[in-house]
């Protein structure tokens, strides 16, 4: 017994000691010309007899000793490809990524012999040479070398994109409408579903395996968006076990370690992104609150549940800080060649703005049409503390087997922001009256998504069907927003009667569910390759949104002034009781919950779609598609009037958009040469109003004091879409590319000042655009110079848009009646959210042998609309802001397994900015931040 068991252990250790010996060549085989997998290929290592076959996905892996190899790729119809200089290390896997051309008619057998090549810029470039859309796109590649730890950070350097916020992605200049994000493939909704893009920074780049830009539409892709749809593709499962961690820290002397910060005492779980009940509601929604002339007790008992705190305190800021974890590993299951693999990534970052001297102001014209300098209606000048946390988590497993694959991804994300406030307001009616302003929010955002796929082929590979399910639940709770007023006048601190302290909770609780088939036939046109795909989708979302609004009265307001401190009014001696019949209480008069502010909605969207990918000669590719799309959005929900208003608004269920439409899709492919594409698209597509836009809600800013009014009978915009590009593809990941488009909008969507309040904002319809526009890409090694900088890359693009909105008739009534004295209205104006202008640049150091990385990036978005004047109220426009960037990487380590990473943001320390452009009169700031300069240090390993 005791002899078997060290035989046994001998042999475990000969099969340890002889797998440890060994490493692996592993990889996919894609076909050049249709970007699908080649399945059932030859894979042969030369000189040998050791070899294998691509499966269905057209994945291959082969054991091999230590050493340099050469591989050849065949298969019946294609060219073979024979790579030399494949060096296999013990314990490690090397990846060969093949393309695959079809053979000439007419030829029995070519081979193309070249060097294994890892770039996965190169990677990327292929797909985009071969894509059936106009497309740009991001390698892992690439965000090692910006240094970019999330994709926001990192997507700045694709032509025509823009980033908002450090956050939303914005394709070729146009507004979020008309840019659409999606995961692996499949819509996915954001930590603020209201938008139609997803919050890019919330995806770190080490699960990443890139992001691919498409600025043209095929019958296969959703119909609403316009600018681009931004794909972003998670890793794949890894063929053994790997581990990865990182962590970095930021420093940014405007912000942190500062004394001046400002904050609020929240709950204990703060530092996880959400908060432990501290900030619920402290009474029933339809708790009766009693009168002070009821002289019930209870409105004191009911007060007092109320958190006192309504100010924010000066307190000491942190620095920013993240970590990231990510393991993965696939494994042999049964018999064949079933695998089974898994990937799992937790991620945190915390990160602290401070922003002194904030700015929101509100001017309009002068009723005197002689007077050109715009007056004040209100200024707002404060300092903003912000927290924001965010932890994410992913968990996806796969099973693969001869014909087919299956993938399950978990994913969850949950974001806290914390924000405090303290502002000088100055308002002006018909005289200049100074306020000063205590504002504190908290903000829990939440998704969880599940995504199921399953990829299955035909024995030969002819057929291909794919299928996914993708249900989310989102929820964004606001809890307790607290702000305060105290009107001062001659250093006397008081409240209004009409300017309560408020508080406020919002919740808001959306589920989102995908599901989409898609089939592939390939067939033979005219004795040459062609594709046939066809599908059906469906899209099902429903929202439950409610408001809860208190105020805080006082029988003392205003001759009590609380020391001009917001956190006196609730203290326990200022409080309302029935002995002294005087003091703060809950305000029983105001609405807990105005019915225009809880609604439900319901938006479905059934599409089905066939696409044909043929070729004319041998150069010309031709993809023709339809897309048929069923749009339906239903609103419950009623205005605030009283029940037995006669025009008292009352919508259950409602259909308030009911559309079936078309869209075709054109794409031509024409292969100049061999590194020489010219390209040309059309498309017809879409941009549909979101919830909150289709209602009747009328939500509350108390950070910048505005209202958002929805507009319940807001349609979809139509667009139609022509591209046209020439690329050139070089070696080494060059390539230079010119682009121009054009697009028609039909009744564009755009956010416009309310007509009778300058603090409302409202979506509507207005007149009908046209964008033009050009793209200029060029990526390009500087060894063409001297061989001394074969080491150094730069990159440029640059779009130059034109777009004009013809003025509709109400909108050119209302600026017709604010017109200067000699000045003229034309017949139109810029789109609403259109850059004239983007530019990306950098300038790149790659070191080969010493594992160093440098670089600097510099973006600039030109003047850009962003809300709609009427006549008395100018035009705000956001304001260049111009951000260099310079970033440090050093790889050292056993294989290069660890990481040095260092980083400046905003090194010309640039503000955000907008401002209101009026005729003949000086520019007035309607927006300010000073994001200041940040410094950031991170290290990372694989093992």
């Amino acid at each position: 017994m005791k002899l078997n068991l060290k035989l046994i252990v001998v042999a475990l250790f000969l099969v340890q000691f002889t797998f440890s010996q060994k490493g692996e060549v592993t990889g996919k085989l894609i076909d050049v010309d249709f970007q699908d997998p080649v399945a059932f290929a030859n894979i042969l290592v030369k000189g040998t007899t050791t070899g294998t076959t691509s499966d269905f996905d057209g994945a291959y892996t082969i054991p091999l000793d230590e050493g340099s190899y050469t591989v050849t790729y065949s298969f019946l119809g294609y060219k073979t490809v024979e790579i030399t200089d494949v060096i296999i290390k013990a314990g490690e896997v090397t990846t060969v990524d093949v393309s695959m051309e079809t053979l000439a008619e007419g030829l029995d057998e070519v081979i193309v012999a070249v060097s294994v090549k890892k770039n996965t810029e190169t990677a990327v470039l292929g797909i985009q040479k071969k894509a059936v859309n106009v497309l740009d796109g991001l390698s892992a590649e690439t965000f090692k070398k910006s240094g970019s730890s999330n994709v926001a950070s990192a997507i700045k350097t694709v032509p025509g994109v823009s980033v908002q916020g450090g956050k939303y992605v914005y394709v070729r200049g146009l507004g979020d409408r008309y840019t659409k994000s999606i995961l692996n493939g499949v819509d996915i909704p954001g930590l603020d579903p209201d938008r139609n893009t997803i919050q890019l920074d919330i995806f770190p780049t080490n699960i990443i395996d890139n992001v691919l830009v498409l600025k043209s539409a095929s019958a296969d892709l959703p119909a609403d968006f316009t600018g681009g749809i931004v794909n972003i593709v998670t890793k794949d499962y890894p063929t053994q076990k790997e581990y990865s961690l990182s962590l970095s820290g930021t420093f940014n002397p405007d912000m942190h370690f500062n004394g001046d910060y400002l904050d609020y005492q929240g709950g204990d779980s703060d530092f996880l992104g959400f908060d432990d009940g501290t900030r619920d509601v402290p009474i029933n929604e339809n708790q009766d609150i009693p009168n002070t002339y009821d002289y019930d007790p209870r409105l004191t008992t009911i007060t007092k549940q109320f958190n006192p705190v309504l100010g924010a305190m000066r307190s000491n800021s942190g620095m920013d800080y993240s970590l990231g974890f990510t393991m993965g590993n696939q494994f042999n299951v049964g018999e064949g060649e079933n695998r089974l693999g898994f990937l799992a990534s937790l991620s945190y970052k915390n990160s602290t703005t401070y922003y002194e001297g904030a700015e929101n102001n509100f001017y309009r014209r002068n009723s005197d049409k002689s007077e050109f300098e715009l007056e004040t209606d209100r200024t707002q000048q404060g300092d903003i503390g912000q927290n924001n946390v965010l932890v994410s988590g992913l968990l996806g497993t796969s099973f693969k087997t001869a014909r087919s694959k299956y993938k399950l991804n978990l994913l969850h994300l949950q974001n806290g922001e914390s924000t405090a406030g303290l502002f000088n307001q100055t308002l002006n009616f018909s005289d200049f009256v100074n306020f000063s302003k205590d504002n504190i929010e908290y903000t829990q955002r939440s998704i969880t998504n599940a995504l199921l796929t399953g990829t299955h082929t035909s024995e030969d590979a002819s057929w291909t069907s794919e299928w996914a399910v993708s249900p989310t639940l989102s929820k964004i709770q606001d809890k307790d927003i607290r702000t305060t007023s105290f009107q001062v006048e001659d250093g006397v601190y008081s409240i209004a009667q009409n300017n309560q302290p408020k508080r406020i909770w919002r919740d808001l609780e959306e589920i989102n569910g995908v599901a989409k088939l898609d089939f592939t036939k390939r067939y033979e046109l005219g004795q040459k390759d062609a594709k046939l795909k066809f599908g059906a989708y469906g899209a099902y979302k429903t929202r439950d949104f409610s408001i809860l609004n208190f105020e805080i009265q006082s029988s003392n307001f205003p001759t009590v002034n609380y020391g001009g401190n917001a956190n006196n009014i609730l203290l326990e001696e200022n409080l309302w009781t029935v002995i002294n019949n005087s003091g703060s209480h809950i305000d029983p008069d105001i609405s807990i919950a105005e019915p225009a502010n809880t609604y439900e909605a319901v938006q479905q969207n059934i599409a089905g779609y066939v696409s044909n990918e043929f070729k004319v000669g041998n150069k010309l590719r031709t993809i023709l598609g339809l897309r048929m799309e069923k749009f339906e959005s239903k609103y419950t929900g009623e205005d605030n009037k009283n029940i037995d208003d006669p025009e008292k608004v009352i919508f259950d269920k409602e259909t308030i958009i009911d559309e079936l439409d078309f869209f075709p899709t054109a794409n031509l492919i024409y292969e100049l040469t061999e590194q020489v594409n010219l390209r040309g698209s059309y498309a017809r597509t879409t941009a549909r109003p979101s919830f909150k836009e289709a209602s009747i809600a009328k939500i509350f800013d108390p950070l910048s004091n505005n209202t958002f009014i929805g507009n319940i009978n807001l349609q979809p915009t139509y667009i139609n879409n022509f591209d046209f590009r020439v690329e050139w593809f070089g070696e080494r990941a060059e390539m230079i590319a010119l682009s121009s488009f054009y697009k028609k909008f039909k009744d564009p969507i755009e956010l416009t000042y309310f007509e009778s309040s300058t603090d409302n904002f409202q979506p509507q319809n207005l007149g009908d655009a046209n964008v033009l526009g050009l793209e200029f890409e060029i990526r390009k090694n500087l060894g063409f110079i001297v061989p001394a900088l074969n080491n150094f890359s730069f990159n440029i693009n640059t779009s130059i848009i034109k777009s004009t909105q013809v003025y509709s008739d109400q909108e050119r009534n209302l600026r017709e009646l604010g017109l200067r004295d000699g000045q003229t209205l034309g017949n139109d104006r810029e789109l609403q959210g259109q850059s004239p202008f983007l530019i990306n640049t950098g300038i790149n150091y790659e070191g080969e042998k010493n594992g160093m990385q440098m670089g600097l990036f510099y973006n600039v978005q030109g003047k850009t609309l962003q809300v709609v004047g009427n006549g008395f109220v100018p035009d705000v426009y956001t304001m260049p802001y111009h951000n260099l960037n310079f970033n440090l990487t050093k790889s050292f380590g056993v294989n290069n397994n660890q990481s040095i990473n260092f980083k400046i943001a905003n090194l010309m320390n640039d503000d955000v900015e907008s401002e209101y452009e009026s005729y003949g009169a000086t520019n007035k700031t309607f927006s300010k931040r000073s994001p200041g300069q940040a410094f950031s240090i991170g290290y990372s390993i694989k093992f």
